[in-house]
């Protein structure tokens, strides 16, 4: 029997969000170095959560001292470290340095100073609206499902909650705030899942201020 969805965040929700930021990423932590994905982690999570990283630092610590035995495995209820290129054998002797970084970042203040997002998942978990909107609305699948991009954008602020709808503002007032080149806004909306160019006579960063000014004035 495979584990409950409480049970399943009790053991190992935040390990999983630690996880996660490995998506796409090397897991090339050392002793003595964090890697980009851990640094992304903890930049955002320092600046949200910052009381989750101690949950990780034990949870990542627990698994590594009490992986899942044969029996477990075979019941489904244990959580299964997603392929990061590190042999099996090596699993929980990565997930103790990544533990160690955790704890040495929280007793010691050792926080990444702000940047823009460096990540895949650090993009998603920085503006999730946004990618809610632009991986929604903003596919290869637009030419067929809406005449043009304003018509996306129409949709999706009709058939979305107003505080969803007020978050995406928000997030896209702060994501113009970014010190971002238009290099940087378009590699943002590839990120958070945009599979078409903006509308002509736009770039990315002026389709985002077109988009956060239609809907403030929704």
């Amino acid at each position: 029997m495979s584990m409950k969805p409480l049970e399943h965040d009790r053991r190992y929700g935040e390990l999983d969000q630690v996880m996660r930021a490995y998506l796409g990423q090397p897991a090339d932590d050392t002793a003595g170095r964090r890697s980009r994905a851990l640094e992304a982690y903890l930049r955002h999570t320092w600046h949200t959560r910052p009381s989750a990283i101690a949950e990780a630092e034990r949870q990542l610590r627990e698994y590594s001292r009490n992986p899942p035995g044969r029996i477990r495995q075979g019941l489904g209820e244990f959580y299964a470290i997603p392929d990061t290129g590190i042999p099996q054998s090596q699993i929980g002797e990565w997930l103790m340095v990544l533990a160690d970084h955790l704890k040495k970042s929280i007793e010691e203040g050792d926080v990444p100073e702000p940047s823009s997002p460096q990540t895949y998942w650090e993009w998603h978990a920085r503006f999730p609206e946004t990618a809610q909107l632009l991986g929604g609305w903003l596919s290869q699948d637009i030419v067929d499902e809406f005449p043009d991009h304003d018509a996306a954008v129409a949709d999706y602020a009709t058939t979305t909650d107003p505080h969803l709808v007020a978050r995406l503002v928000g997030e896209l007032h702060e994501l113009l705030a970014l010190p971002l080149d238009e290099g940087d806004y378009a590699l943002a909306a590839a990120e958070l899942g945009m599979e078409v160019s903006p509308p002509e006579p736009f770039s990315h960063g002026a389709w985002f201020q077109s988009v956060a000014t239609a809907l403030s004035a929704i």
